[in-house]
């Protein structure tokens, strides 16, 4: 089994920008973290709350090296990495988040443990062609 990220930065500046703070943040071995601060602290799309200044204040009070993740925001490292995911998701039929892909079957919303459960045995148990 292989599970991949893909950001989906489709709200404007806000969703991009929060993208590629969390590629800074992921520099310093704390994507995941960074990736939880940010849903923990949504209030809306582009209303303020993901500005560059505020995702730099976020890794300032999650104690990274702002140093290091100011110069990397600043410097727009992730943006081409951010804008070719987000290109990859629409290619791919993507509308929405969360959007997962198990196999090619597409599985859109939040889900449960069981129900991606039941999906993934469901393929583990239907025979493959030789």
């Amino acid at each position: 089994m292989r599970v991949a990220y893909f950001h989906f930065a489709f709200l404007g500046d806000e969703s991009r920008w929060a993208a590629e703070a969390a590629e800074c943040a992921g520099e310093q071995d704390a994507f995941w973290d960074y990736y939880d601060y940010l849903f923990s602290h949504q209030n809306g799309e582009n209303q303020g709350a993901f500005s560059q200044d505020n995702l730099k204040a976020f890794a300032a009070e999650m104690d990274l090296d702002t140093d290091a993740f100011n110069e990397c925001l600043d410097s727009g490292r992730y943006t081409t990495l951010v804008q070719n995911m987000t290109d990859i998701a629409r290619q791919l039929g993507v509308q929405s988040t969360p959007t997962f892909a198990i196999n090619g079957q597409g599985v859109v919303g939040a889900k449960d443990f069981t129900e991606f459960a039941t999906i993934i045995d469901g393929l583990l148990t239907t025979p493959t062609e030789p």
